[in-house]
């Protein structure tokens, strides 16, 4: 109440000083400085004249220059001080007093928060903090969800392997082999708490020697099965997966989305968006980021943010362009290959890409003969990615098939 208060009242206070200069009465012309001097000025001029300080001629020409003067200040004082009908003073303080008022109260219905109490930076970003300490563990949010629906096994053989599984694992729980196989198949069912109990065991069994891949299953089990929620649990096992492989993608998109969840926009695109920039396009997280990333990029404040082209026809000569320029003659051959690849190199140079795209290009170098040029970029692309094992591995792919490695 005393935001609307306060603000109605300063409305209206802008109105009034608005009313007031338009009203206020314009100063009249025999008050005017530069105007007495000018009328002073022809006086001299009369007494000039009779004690003989000038003739008849120069004084003439003096009150002619004067009375110019006199002429031209009068006409631009009355255009500029001249005062509008009442009619016209009344129209438009009603149409500022309209739009002033009216106008910016329905601007701040549409776009403002009434009755919503200022958040500051630190204290949105405190709130976020407090929400994510304190969000449901895994099991309270299971509970408040509604009741799933028995999943069926398939019928015919396949059905009857998974209930002996079942069976099986339920007679010797502690058996690697058999939770291993049986979280796979309830995954395979969309039976994602079962999958998960499934996969902790395994977690629980392998103990120090979970690997990264492990701890993933794990997470995404329990986010499936909480339709997308991610829980303390969770984030637990992301957080382990992260631990043994910091560039495990799926992984840091979840982290991103947990983000989102708990009030924190600004942390999911930086990391979204580097994703975006190092990802190959095949990789299964990058359509739900392509999808989320605009939205989350508004309420980052990155009102600058453009989406990159989905399409991979900006990333350098592929096998099909290889192809295509095989019809060609030589020399067009050549020339066609080498534009190509010398877009794609200057692009990398200047702006970065994906580990395929780096082996796209030690390809296409070493197709054109530029082996030395080839072995640069490969030695350059081993500084870039020797810190993810996943890319380096594309990287010594293209290498071995190209030839360059010894």
């Amino acid at each position: 109440m005393n935001f609307w208060f306060f603000s109605i009242a300063l409305a209206v206070l802008i109105s009034l000083s608005f009313f007031a200069a338009l009203w206020v009465k314009a100063p009249t012309r025999d008050d005017d400085v530069d105007m007495q001097v000018y009328k002073d000025q022809l006086k001299d001029v009369d007494r000039d004249l009779d004690r003989g300080i000038v003739n008849e001629q120069e004084a003439q020409r003096i009150r002619t220059e004067v009375s110019r003067r006199i002429l031209s200040l009068d006409t631009v004082q009355h255009a500029a001080l001249g005062n509008p009908s009442k009619l016209t003073k009344y129209t438009l303080s009603g149409v500022f007093a309209l739009t002033l008022i009216a106008g910016t109260t329905l601007l701040y219905m549409d776009i403002g928060a009434p009755g919503y109490p200022d958040l500051p930076l630190q204290a949105r970003k405190d709130r976020a903090q407090d929400l994510l300490e304190t969000r449901p563990s895994q099991d309270d949010f299971i509970a408040r969800l509604p009741a799933s629906v028995a999943i069926p096994l398939p019928e015919g053989k396949y059905g009857e392997l998974i209930e002996k599984l079942r069976e099986a694992v339920a007679a010797k729980p502690n058996d690697l082999q058999g939770n291993t196989l049986l979280a796979r198949a309830e995954a395979s069912l969309e039976n994602y708490q079962a999958a998960a109990q499934a996969q902790g065991r395994v977690l629980s069994i392998k103990a120090d020697q979970a690997t990264a891949d492990d701890y993933f299953d794990y997470a995404e089990a329990l986010i499936l099965s909480a339709n997308g929620y991610i829980s303390p649990e969770a984030e637990t096992a992301l957080r382990a997966v992260l631990a043994r492989d910091k560039e495990n993608g799926a992984a840091r998109y979840y982290i991103g989305l947990m983000m989102a969840q708990n009030g924190r926009p600004d942390l999911t695109f930086r990391i979204w968006n580097d994703l975006l920039r190092i990802s190959d396009p095949q990789d299964p997280w990058m359509p739900p980021v392509r999808q989320q990333i605009e939205e989350i990029a508004m309420l980052a404040g990155q009102n600058n943010f453009v989406l990159p082209p989905e399409e991979d026809e900006l990333r350098g000569p592929s096998a099909s362009d290889m192809a295509a320029a095989s019809d060609l003659s030589a020399e067009d051959r050549q020339a066609m290959v080498q534009n190509m690849v010398s877009q794609l190199s200057e692009r990398l140079a200047s702006e970065g890409g994906s580990s395929a795209e780096w082996a796209r290009l030690i390809n296409a170098l070493t197709v054109l003969g530029d082996t030395e040029k080839a072995r640069a970029i490969l030695a350059e692309a081993r500084q870039i990615f020797g810190q993810s094992p996943r890319d380096l591995s594309a990287i010594e792919a293209a290498a071995t098939q190209a030839g360059l490695k010894e």
